[in-house]
């Protein structure tokens, strides 16, 4: 019996050999490197707001992640154009044949053939330049988004700088009344040493003092949790030996400067300059050239193309090849598809509605913010004028119940209470001068006003 004869016919590309030949190098290649840290940034010794805002605007890690999304826009918009300028692509085959079956077809026991084709989309019923409008369309969405970002960072970033601004004032009023019960503590042990009050007295001061210092180790506390908060907001990623304890000197106080906002004038700049709104109207319009480019599967496709092609000739000699030009065009048109045209205009149509939908209930989201930013303004403008009276009749109890305490026609608990009470209105008072300027600049966010520190949108 003859033995079976084994034949083999590999087809061998290009690519396939590239990839042939890269394996050895990938296997022994190093493996990526990790994306590095960021730059580590000594802190300040000083830090004010204005110093803080810009540092947000370039390091905090909600506008930065929205500068990468302007970013990858630009991709989508660079993808989508690709469709509208022509196309270039080579390819390339070679094959080699056992001899056995190389006398029969194909003629000879090695073919190769090079390709370079260009082609050009010259109809799509609409759905090329719809799509590259619905592209530029998101891109502005994007750069509404940064925008909206920036305003909701920037009033995180002012906000906990007053906190930080809260608690150091916080701790002020907590040593002030330590300091002061400390000084009656002084008064009643003299005067009990002289005989003048009794031990009672001391006891009830001693008391008073080893209350005090509860609130003000709370303060302390405060403060530093306030700091963590408002490195934070800012993106401030250092955290080296010799950052751990070093604490910047924070620039500024709570004042209260009396500012008037009218509410009609209020809803009407937050239409017209509010940034999330004009984001999602974008996205309408985007939504818009989605229907149009779903719609364009209902009409032909036109393309025109040319190449160069080079093969092997008809001899044996292998060198022996021919070459030449070609020029086409191709149409496509699917008349029938099982209606997946029509569903997906149904979705793109869908998805357009809901975005209608979106922008009206956020409209209504925006004028309930106004009208809560612009009632917390009246109710912090009320306390603060309010507060500034309490702490100047608070101060003049004190200072009266002392003297009488001193003149002997008045006791020790009036002294201790007229200290609390003071105690209590300047606690409120800063407080109140925090919620103001913490009321103003959520109006100005709510209205779609850019933070006062900035001169524009980055």
């Amino acid at each position: 019996m003859k033995p079976a004869r084994h034949y083999f016919s590999p087809v061998v590309s290009l690519a396939a050999l590239s990839l042939a030949c890269a394996a050895p190098a990938l296997r022994s290649a190093p493996a990526p490197a990790t994306v590095p840290p960021a730059r580590q940034q000594p802190v300040p010794d000083s830090l004010d707001l204005k110093t803080a805002i810009a540092y947000a605007l370039e390091n905090n890690f909600a506008i930065r992640q929205a500068r990468e999304r302007i970013r990858q826009q630009d991709g989508v918009i660079v993808e989508v154009s690709s469709r509208t300028i022509p196309n270039v692509g080579a390819s390339a085959t070679y094959q080699l044949n056992d001899k056995e079956i190389s006398n029969g077809f194909p003629v000879s026991d090695q073919t190769w053939q090079i390709n370079l084709t260009a082609s050009q989309t010259l109809y799509a019923g609409g759905g090329v330049q719809s799509a590259v409008r619905g592209a530029k369309l998101a891109r502005e969405a994007a750069l509404l988004e940064l925008q909206a970002v920036i305003n909701d960072s920037l009033l995180q970033v002012r906000t906990s700088f007053y906190q930080v601004l809260l608690a150091r004032e916080r701790i002020k009023v907590q040593e002030s009344n330590l300091d002061l019960l400390q000084q009656q503590l002084k008064t009643t042990t003299d005067r009990y040493q002289a005989g003048t009050v009794s031990s009672f007295e001391k006891l009830r001061a001693e008391v008073a003092v080893a209350n005090a210092k509860a609130p003000l180790i709370a303060a302390r506390n405060d403060y530093r949790l306030a700091v963590e908060s408002l490195r934070q907001a800012l993106g401030f990623t250092t955290n080296t030996p010799e950052s751990l304890r070093k604490v910047p000197d924070f620039v500024g106080s709570l004042d209260f400067a009396p500012q008037t906002f009218d509410l009609q004038a209020s809803f009407e700049t937050a239409r017209a300059n509010r940034p999330d709104l004009e984001r999602i109207a974008r996205l309408a319009d985007a939504r818009g050239e989605a229907v149009v480019s779903a719609r364009s599967g209902f009409y032909p496709t036109v393309s025109a193309f040319g190449g160069w092609t080079l093969r092997r000739g008809p001899s044996d000699r292998f060198r022996d090849s021919d070459n030449g030009w070609l020029l086409g065009v191709q149409s496509q048109w699917d008349i029938f598809d099982g209606r997946a045209t029509a569903g997906r205009v149904a979705q793109a149509k869908s998805q357009l509605e809901q975005v209608k939908l979106t922008l009206t209930e956020a409209q209504l989201a925006v004028e309930i913010e106004v009208r809560r930013a612009h009632s917390q303004w009246q109710e912090a403008t009320e306390l603060a004028e309010a507060s500034q009276k309490v702490v100047e009749q608070a101060t003049e109890a004190v200072r009266l119940a002392n003297a009488r305490y001193n003149a002997g026609t008045s006791t020790q608990l009036d002294v201790l209470a007229a200290q609390v009470d003071l105690t209590t209105a300047r606690t409120n008072q800063i407080l109140a001068f925090f919620n103001y300027n913490v009321a103003v600049a959520s109006l100005r966010k709510a209205t779609g006003k850019a933070d006062e520190f900035t001169t524009e949108t980055r």
